[in-house]
């Protein structure tokens, strides 16, 4: 398995599974199970183990692998210049289980799909573009951006409804994009993140050829982990690529509605996504469109930035529910945390983190005390019809 020569140095002193101040676990599957091998440290040491051949491949050992969601916490707090490639190993680790053959079935099941139809809802090509359906959003035939939707916010309906405000947005500041509709090709980011090394650089080779074919230079994503491929993963398969997330487009672009923004008072505060945040640093682009909101009064959750807590969602656990549901979730408890600054909206950036918030939001019975809204959601509820 790839990084061998330096799984050994993790001697689990701790500090992966905790926040900046020390006060918090922080990492989702020690958070939830309260168990030392759930958590980095533990983990790195049953890679290990199994490296040795001192643990055979379990259920339980598959579920410690791919009850993390790739969150990064541990990168972000481990103490040690190895940290850097943290998630590395463990994607590492889940590509041996890939190789090998020995995977949970919602892991199976979710390759499978991608692989027979080309996204994880089983739905045909020709329906990933209907998200625009009467919207008059155009084609990409030469545009300065191209607006990639993605499998989530091309099928899951809560997506769908971001993805359109993104795009009524996106034409209401005039600027130029397309979208690819039933070409959209999936990203990969969680083929990669699930250890399918193989399917993964297919993706992302048909992508980046096809990108060179239609002239596709700038790329707007509505989803952080769509960002997170292009940004990171495809760079090193050669793309060539200029890529932003949509709240880098209108971090810039909102001030020029500011005569046209209602001045509705309202609290908000913003669920940080990992894969906009810890794994590409882009922390500021949207406090900066919430702060140009009139009215809009900012509570920051004590847990933020590169403190966040993970929705649940990441590393596939959006489509696998490897780390599972129930009081102890993730998402329900950032959902607690949100509560506890008395907002009344819980802003996100992530069509992924919507779906996980909104089902905690009900988990809870907070349907009436908390909203999830998208950021360009709030933006445009906010927009003055003329």
């Amino acid at each position: 398995m790839k990084y061998e020569d330096i799984i050994h140095r993790c001697f689990r002193c701790g500090f992966c599974k905790l926040t900046d101040d020390y006060e918090e676990f922080n990492c989702p599957p020690h958070k939830k199970y309260r168990l030392e091998s759930f958590s980095p440290g533990g983990r790195m040491w049953l890679i290990r183990a199994r490296i040795k051949g001192d643990v055979q491949i379990s259920e339980r050992y598959q579920q410690i692998l791919y009850s993390c969601t790739l969150c990064a916490n541990c990168v972000t707090h481990c103490i040690f210049p190895f940290k850097e490639d943290l998630v590395n190993i463990f994607t590492a680790a889940r590509e041996s289980l890939v190789e090998e053959g020995t995977l949970p079935p919602a892991v199976r099941d979710y390759l499978k799909s991608i692989q027979t139809y080309g996204n994880p809802y089983k739905e045909p090509s020709a329906k990933r573009g209907d998200w625009a359906n009467g919207l008059s959003v155009p084609a990409y035939d030469g545009q300065e951006y191209l607006l990639y939707i993605g499998c989530v916010g091309s099928y899951d309906e809560r997506a769908r409804k971001i993805a359109r405000s993104v795009a009524l947005l996106l034409k209401t500041l005039n600027i130029s994009f397309g979208i690819l509709g039933a070409e959209e090709i999936c990203d990969g980011n969680e083929v990669r993140a699930l250890g399918e090394t193989w399917l993964f650089e297919g993706l992302a080779q048909r992508n980046i050829e096809y990108f060179k074919t239609r002239n596709i230079k700038k790329i707007i994503t509505l989803d952080p982990h769509a960002y997170n491929a292009f940004t990171l993963e495809y760079k090193t398969l050669g793309a060539d690529l200029e890529v932003y997330h949509y709240t880098q487009i209108l971090a810039e672009k909102t001030a020029a509605l500011a005569d046209r923004l209602k001045t509705d008072p309202l609290e908000v505060t913003y669920h940080d996504p990992c894969y906009l945040g810890r794994h590409n640093n882009l922390y500021d682009e949207p406090r900066k469109i919430l702060a140009a909101l009139p009215g809009v009064k900012f509570a920051e959750m004590v847990a933020n930035r590169g403190n966040a807590l993970c929705c649940g969602g990441g590393g596939g656990n959006f489509f696998s529910d490897i780390l599972g549901g129930g009081k102890e979730s993730p998402a329900r408890i950032r959902v607690a945390q949100a509560k506890e600054t008395g907002a009344g909206i819980i802003s996100i950036a992530c069509p992924q983190c919507a779906k996980m918030l909104e089902d905690a939001v009900k988990a809870e019975d907070l349907e009436d005390k908390l909203a999830v809204k998208d950021i360009a959601e709030l933006v445009l509820s906010r927009l003055e019809t003329k």
